[in-house]
């Protein structure tokens, strides 16, 4: 009865006052039931409790939160239109676990929505969700909710809540360990109403009023004090430009909060179109009759002329950022093997390639092959009639990838003429370096800034010795062992076991960091093939990576035009000396991997790894990518082994979720360099793989048909 009759009262006192308000006021909310602001949980919502609405598909947004109660920091996704995820990073202060007396808490929610809403009808946006659905469960609730818009500025949600939600707080599960889904717990016990309503006052402020049952009984148990009252929640949103946000709220007139929001979309670039200069016009040719001998082809009985077109083709793609590897060229066809080393998208140096082609060559020359080239090995070809290219070039995209026919690379290299003087090619870079450390107990967010010296010397196609140095200046990240050990505590145990006897590989990392001179992070020979027309192989030996040195070799089936791919890898690795580069420890050991990837589409790539990790446990690795056309990358994964739970210590099994963004999508200007990160809940030792450089699967499928026809749109930029 309390509760219904709160509820009435809470409809009852602001939903006429909204209704007159609104009435009166322009300013428009989004398009039905796309989220505008986030709840202190860091997904579109009240305060404290969720809506149906979902964010723009494509966005990865982050919420920085602050109250009396927590601090909250969330990362968010909106995975696919209708889905919602989201990895939440918590403190709680007051409570005693260990040694400490507050509590930092890893928690993930998903949010589907069931129903769109009917802009013209009554029919109401219906989502169902999961919050704090595996781990400790300090935030557990399940809900299910209805969100309506009844006028442009006013917008009313009410669900039914379980958990917190229901007005219930689930003791906390296996504090320490974690990591797993609590199914068991998933709406189950009371359930309880909840419902807010959403004022847009004007384009930049949002007000909130809601009605909530969180009991906040852990919360309140660690300071001593008594829960409010109330439970009607206010709060206000303000919007800064399109992606910032600040927030503001109390939690029944007695405790406060605020936060910070910040939401970028994948779908839309500071600069859409690019800064990239214009590409060469196409050149038509002349009619036969006005060049009968350039038509005729007899320049090809000229000694002279194909190092002169390869010199003049070579230098003009030079200044597009393409290497001209090799070229072969008769009376009516001519293939050039091309290594992009500028744009983003395959496409688009294969586009501009096409046009200094059209200008460049003979006008006999019908047929063009244009063939990729990673790592010195051809990855595949595009084969192009000049006339469409100059009867196409101003008309939609779709019409040129119909034209042209996208076959597997041959690995022979024919009659193809290397161009003179690339190999051996040397190259280098001397840039800033940030390595990051999130999610420690300790210390959520330590950092590392430095200057990182890198250079590689291709001694011939596929050939490649490549190194780096690099030199800390700044920063929080210092040397330490496991467990809370000093370094010299660590390195006086005399092992790199744990107290259940699993090799420390992952878990010790930190060993590495904090050193005050140079550090070589990896030096290798790497050794790249196609021994036929669809598979590749590749060998790499030396400092593998900053804590492994050895030989890791790789053989990759990938057919150009399949979705399917499979592949295997074997690496016999020891680990490095925590000080000395060229050094190492006792720990030696074999892992590898058979894995197979599929692209299924809309721009989703999985991945199943199976085999053995470096600790010598045996088990499988599922990963879920979505890559945008523009470069971005979102993926998450999880590994599950023959370790058991309590030997994998805290967390109970290895999963993160992997975030890349291209630097062109942020600057306009065309770049291959890509910033990105591998969040993972807790560096443990289960289900920890070698990270080695020029893994095939990523090397040649940007050529490839999944890759190469999402970025088509970039052929005629």
């Amino acid at each position: 009865m309390r509760h219904s009759r709160l509820f009435r009262q809470l409809l009852a006192t602001t939903l006429p006052v909204a209704l007159l308000v609104a009435s009166g006021s322009q300013t428009a909310l989004a398009e039905p039931m796309i989220g505008w602001g986030m709840n202190s949980y860091g997904l579109p919502g009240g305060i404290d409790t969720p809506t149906a609405e979902m964010l723009p598909d494509g966005t990865l947004g982050a919420t920085v939160g602050y109250s009396d109660y927590s601090r909250r920091n969330t990362l968010v996704f909106q995975a696919l239109p209708r889905l919602t995820a989201a990895l939440r990073y918590s403190r709680i202060d007051n409570y005693q676990i260990d040694e400490r007396d507050y509590l930092w808490d890893r928690s993930f929610d998903i949010r589907f929505q069931a129903l769109d809403e009917d802009p013209d009808g009554w029919r109401p946006a219906v989502a169902v969700g999961l919050q704090d659905f595996m781990g400790t469960g300090v935030y557990s609730a399940e809900y299910l909710v209805a969100s309506k818009t009844i006028t442009p500025t006013l917008r009313v949600s009410a669900g039914v809540g379980w958990g917190r939600l229901g007005g219930e707080f689930r003791p906390p599960s296996d504090v320490g360990q974690g990591g797993k889904p609590n199914y068991k717990d998933w709406f189950t016990g009371p359930a309880s109403p909840f419902a807010s309503i959403t004022w847009q006052a004007t384009d930049k402020l949002r007000l909130v009023a809601e009605y909530s049952e969180d009991p906040y009984a852990l919360e309140e148990s660690a300071t001593g004090e008594e829960a409010p009252d109330s439970k009607i929640n206010l709060g206000l949103n303000y919007r800064i430009g399109d992606n910032y946000e600040l927030g503001a709220y109390t939690i029944g007139g007695k405790k406060f909060g605020a936060q910070f929001t910040v939401a970028l979309n994948a779908h839309q670039s500071p600069f859409p179109s690019g800064l990239e200069k214009a590409p060469a016009p196409v050149r038509p040719r002349p009619a036969p009759s006005a060049d009968p001998e350039g038509w005729s082809g007899v320049w090809a009985n000229d000694p002279t002329a194909h190092p002169a077109l390869q010199t003049s083709l070579g230098d003009a793609l030079a200044k597009e950022g393409q290497v001209l590897e090799s070229m072969a060229i008769s009376a009516n066809r001519a293939e050039v093997r091309i290594n992009n080393t500028r744009y983003l998208q395959q496409a688009e140096a294969i586009g501009r390639t096409a046009r200094l082609m059209t200008r460049a060559l003979p006008p006999s020359v019908e047929t063009f092959v244009i063939t990729s080239v990673e790592e010195g090995v051809p990855t595949s070809s595009v084969t192009l009639r000049r006339s469409d290219v100059e009867r196409l070039e101003n008309t939609e995209v779709s019409q040129i990838a119909n034209a042209a026919a996208l076959t597997d690379a041959d690995p022979r290299p024919g009659n193809l003429v290397m161009t003179p003087g690339l190999y051996p090619r040397f190259q280098w870079g001397l840039r800033p370096y940030l390595t990051t450390s999130i999610f420690d107990a300790d210390d959520p967010f330590r950092y590392e800034v430095g200057a990182r010296l890198s250079g590689s010397y291709e001694l011939v196609p596929g050939l490649v010795l490549s190194g780096a140095v690099q030199q800390r200046a700044f920063g929080t990240i210092k040397q330490e062992g496991p467990a809370d050990l000093t370094p010299e505590e660590y390195l006086a145990q005399g092992t790199d076991m744990n107290d259940f006897g699993v090799p420390r590989v992952r878990s010790d990392t930190r060993m590495y960091s904090n050193s005050d001179g140079p550090v070589v992070p990896e030096l290798t020979l790497a050794w790249y093939a196609k021994p036929t027309d669809t598979v590749y192989t590749r060998v790499t030996a030396g400092l593998l990576e900053r804590a492994y040195g050895g030989v890791s070799a790789e053989a990759l089936w990938k057919p150009v035009n399949s979705p399917l791919a499979l592949g295997a890898e074997i690496n016999r690795v020891r680990k490095r000396d925590f000080e000395d580069a060229f050094s190492f420890r006792d720990y030696e050991v074999t892992t590898g991997h058979v894995s197979a990837y599929y692209e299924f589409g809309g721009g989703f790539t999985g991945q199943l790894d199976i085999g053995r990790y470096l600790a010598g446990d045996d088990g499988a690795t599922v990963t879920l990518t979505r890559e945008f056309a523009n470069g971005w990358r979102v993926g998450a994964y999880a590994t599950k082994t023959n370790m058991s739970e309590e030997s994998f210590e805290e967390g109970s099994f290895d999963k993160g979720i992997t975030i890349s963004i291209p630097f062109s999508w942020a600057t306009g200007q065309p770049s291959r360099q890509e910033a990105g990160s591998t969040l993972r809940s807790l560096s443990r030792d289960g289900g920890s793989r070698l990270e080695v450089n020029g893994r095939l699967y990523d090397t040649v499928r940007d050529s490839h048909s999944g890759k190469l026809y999402q970025g088509w749109g970039k052929f005629w930029r």
